[in-house]
């Protein structure tokens, strides 16, 4: 790990956590029938190794799915913090292999540029978000890469190294909350990765969670 890394937010350190899944107590299973149902098909696909066009079409599909339906998140990961974006671990693979997360956008809040170095699928719950993607220059320097891209409730987007990785996401909104529901090829709150400056140098962080001791919501 770089010695530039730090956080980025308000997430909490990196601390060790339970690779093993256990539900969360009080929380009724036929709530999280949805997010249970996601798990199980996202496991079940990397369980059979496939190359990543065939991760992020199926795996588009089964988060199409999930968010067609609103009322599964728990109100506690739907809470804004009045300063920036929050991140909620909601679900972590045992081995690693992907995560599944909720982005909760208080009123007009953004993200800085930055990357994520693994496959990622990103879809939208409640309100709206829009997502400015970037480039590098042959200079070096970043400079935008098309227009925005709006994301709507039920819209699913996809980001990785090779499909383009580097982007700037914020609140489509200025008067309500937004929430997204993220997944990614990785225990994302433990991945070192970077936020960029407008000449393109770049600073690596670690994300966390903003609740990092909390068990997974569902189990295998």
């Amino acid at each position: 790990m770089s010695s530039n890394a730090r956080k980025w937010g308000n997430h909490a350190a990196v601390a060790p956590i339970s690779r093993e899944p256990a539900p969360l107590p009080g929380t009724r299973a036929d709530a999280l029938a949805p997010l249970q149902t996601f798990v199980a098909t996202l496991t079940a696909l990397v369980d059979r190794q496939p190359d990543e066009p065939t991760i992020v079409a199926e795996g588009r599909a089964a988060l199409a799915a999930l968010i067609a339906d609103d009322t599964w998140l728990p109100e506690e990961y739907t809470r804004p913090d009045p300063a920036r974006y929050t991140q909620y671990r909601l679900y972590v693979d045992p081995q690693a292999r992907f995560s599944v997360v909720s982005f909760v956008w208080g009123p007009g809040q953004s993200t800085p540029v930055h990357d994520h170095t693994v496959w990622g699928l990103i879809g939208m719950l409640r309100g709206a978000e829009d997502s400015l993607p970037f480039a590098r220059a042959g200079d070096g320097q970043l400079v935008s890469a098309g227009d925005p891209v709006r994301l709507s409730p039920g819209t699913v987007e996809a980001v990785s190294p090779s499909l383009g990785d580097i982007h700037q996401v914020r609140n489509a909104f200025d008067d309500r909350v937004s929430i997204s529901i993220h997944v990614y090829g990785a225990d994302i709150g433990r991945v070192e990765r970077a936020v960029y400056l407008p000449d393109g140098t770049r600073r690596s962080f670690i994300s966390g969670y903003a609740n990092p001791d909390s068990p997974n919501l569902v189990a295998r």
